[in-house]
C-alpha cells in the first residue's frame, strides 16, 4: 500500500524534472574579444575528439548560431531571458541538449552586460546563474601585461557569485602568458584556473565582419579549413582535458515537467520557409516550436527557385541580407509573381525584417514582390536596434488587440511604410507604431520570438489550417 506521504512525494516529482548535462558557457569581457572565434574552435576540437555536441547563444543574435551549426552539424539555439522566462530557458537548454555529451553556450557582449545599460538582466552572467553553468571567461590581452591581472580581478570581484571557473587569455604572447597565468591562479587560490593563452591568430582562420556582425557562415569560402586550423590552435594552447572536466562538473538543475505542455500538435499544415543566402536569420527554437505544433516545414530559395513550393498552407520570410542580393531577387520575376498571387489569395504569412523588405515594392530601386506599398532604402546607419515588445493595436494574425509578443530588431534600411498595427516599446520606454498586419499577415522589421507568447505560434498554425480547409473546400466546389 502506498502511504499518503509517498503519494505527496510522487506529486512533487511529477512537477519537476532534474537533469545534469555537461556544459560550459564561454563568455567575454566585451564584444570583439574573440569569444565567437574561440567558441567555434573549441566546438570543432571537441567534435574531432568524438563528442556529440549541442550549442547555444545567449541573447538575440542570429549569426553566431549559424557558425555553431556548421561546426556541430545541428541547429544551434538562443537562450534569452527577455524573450523567455527562467523555466523556459532551462527547458530549451534541456530539450536541445539532452542527447548530447557536452553543451557549449556562447555569451553575449560583456559578461555582465544586460538588456539595459545599468542592469545585468539577460546578461551572460544572468544566463549562467539561472542554468548553473560553469563559465570560462575570455580576456583580450592585446597590448597588456600586468594590467591583465587588474582586469581579471575586476571581473571576479565585481560579483561574488560570478560562476567563473576558467579563464582564457586571448591575443597574448607566450612569455607574458606564463607569468600572468601563475599570478592569476595564485591571486584566487587556484579556484579559478587559466586554461590557456591564445596567440594572435593567423588571417587564414579569422572571420570577417559587416554592419550586423560577422558575415554569415555560408558566405565564407573554405570555412571547414578555417575551423580545422582554429581547432588545432585551441588544442595546442588550451587545456582541453581540464575544459572537459569543468563541463562535467556542471550542477544538476530542475525544470517543470510541463514547460512544453502547451506545444502539443494542434493541426497538420505545410509551411514554406525561405532559406538561402538572402534569407537566413531564424531562431531555431521558433521553427522547432512550429514543428511541434504540427507544421511540416518546406525550405525554398527566393533567389534560385522559380515558384513557391506547391500545396503550402503558410509562408515564412525570415530576415537576412536581401539588399546584398536585390538584383538576383528582382530578376527572379516568376518567384515574385508566384508569391504575390499566393498572398493575394490569402496565404498566411510572417515576414520579418529582410522578408518584410522583400514584400515591398522595391529595395534601392530594384523591383521586389510588390505585395506591400513601401519602398526600402539604405540609411547608412543603425536605425533601430535592440529588444522590442509589440502590443497589438487590433485583432490580427498573431494576436488579439492588447496582446503582446517580444522580439528584436537591428537594421540599416528603412521603409516608406513601416505600418501602424502594433505599438512597439523599447526597454527604455520609448514607443512608436510599427508593423503591417491583418488576419493573414505579419510584416515588419521586428524579429519575433514565439516563446515570449506561444499563443502567437498557435494562432499562426490555426490560420494556416483554416486556409488549408478553404482551399480544400474550394477544390471540392469546383469539381461539383
Amino acid at each position: 500500500m502506498v502511504s499518503d506521504y509517498e503519494k505527496e512525494e510522487c506529486k512533487i516529482e511529477d512537477k519537476v524534472m532534474p537533469y545534469q548535462i555537461p556544459r560550459i558557457l564561454i563568455a567575454g569581457t566585451n564584444s570583439g574579444c574573440g569569444k565567437t572565434t574561440i567558441t567555434c574552435g573549441i566546438l570543432n576540437a571537441l567534435k574531432l575528439r568524438g563528442y556529440s555536441l549541442s550549442s547555444f547563444k545567449c541573447g538575440p543574435d542570429y549569426i553566431d548560431p549559424m557558425f555553431h551549426s556548421r561546426v556541430i552539424g545541428a541547429k544551434s539555439s538562443n537562450l534569452d531571458l527577455f524573450f523567455c522566462n527562467e523555466d523556459v530557458v532551462k527547458g530549451l537548454l534541456y530539450e536541445r541538449s539532452k542527447l548530447s555529451q557536452i553543451a557549449v553556450i556562447e555569451g553575449v557582449m560583456g559578461y555582465y552586460d544586460g538588456s539595459t545599460v545599468k542592469g545585468m538582466e539577460g546578461s551572460s552572467y544572468h544566463i549562467a546563474s539561472v542554468t548553473k553553468t560553469p563559465v570560462i571567461l575570455v580576456f583580450n590581452c592585446k597590448g597588456m601585461a600586468n594590467s591583465i591581472l587588474a582586469m581579471v580581478k575586476g571581473f571576479l570581484t565585481f560579483e561574488s557569485k560570478h560562476q567563473v571557473v576558467g579563464i582564457i587569455l586571448n591575443q597574448i604572447t607566450e612569455s607574458v602568458f606564463l607569468v600572468i597565468k601563475e599570478e592569476i591562479e595564485k591571486e584566487f587560490g587556484y579556484k579559478v584556473v587559466v586554461l590557456g593563452g591564445i596567440p594572435k591568430l593567423p588571417k587564414e582562420c579569422q572571420f570577417e565582419s559587416r554592419h550586423l556582425g560577422l558575415i554569415t557562415a555560408d558566405e565564407i569560402k573554405g570555412l571547414q579549413e578555417k575551423l580545422n586550423l582554429l581547432s588545432s590552435i585551441m588544442e595546442k594552447h588550451i587545456d582541453m582535458v581540464q575544459l572537459i572536466r569543468i563541463a562535467n562538473q556542471a550542477e544538476q538543475i530542475v525544470i517543470p515537467t510541463n514547460w512544453l505542455g502547451i506545444a502539443e500538435p494542434i493541426f497538420k499544415v505545410d509551411i514554406a520557409v525561405a532559406y538561402d543566402k538572402a534569407f537566413c536569420f531564424y531562431y531555431a527554437e521558433n521553427l522547432s516550436l512550429l514543428e511541434s505544433l504540427g507544421a511540416k516545414l518546406h525550405y525554398f530559395s527566393p533567389i534560385a527557385d522559380r515558384m513557391l513550393p506547391e500545396g503550402m498552407d503558410g509562408l515564412i520570410l525570415g530576415g537576412g541580407y536581401p539588399e546584398l542580393y536585390k538584383k538576383e531577387l528582382s530578376e527572379n520575376k516568376e518567384m515574385r509573381e508566384s508569391m504575390k498571387l499566393a498572398l493575394k489569395k490569402g496565404l498566411p504569412c510572417i515576414a520579418e525584417c529582410g522578408g518584410f523588405m522583400y514584400l515591398n515594392q522595391d529595395i534601392d530601386g530594384e523591383d521586389m514582390v510588390g505585395y506591400l506599398s513601401g519602398s526600402c532604402r539604405n540609411q547608412n546607419r543603425s536605425l533601430r536596434f535592440g529588444y522590442v515588445t509589440l502590443k497589438a493595436n487590433k485583432d490580427q494574425l498573431l494576436a488579439k488587440a492588447g496582446e503582446e509578443i517580444r522580439g528584436h530588431e537591428f537594421h540599416y534600411y528603412d521603409c516608406t511604410d513601416n505600418g501602424t498595427d502594433f505599438s512597439a516599446t523599447k526597454k527604455n520606454g520609448t514607443s512608436l507604431e510599427a508593423g503591417i498586419s491583418n488576419d493573414n499577415l505579419y510584416a515588419g522589421y521586428v524579429h519575433l520570438h514565439f516563446y515570449s507568447n506561444i499563443s502567437a505560434a498557435r494562432n499562426f498554425i490555426a490560420r494556416c489550417a483554416l486556409y488549408k480547409d478553404s482551399v480544400i473546400t474550394s477544390a471540392i466546389q469546383e469539381k461539383s
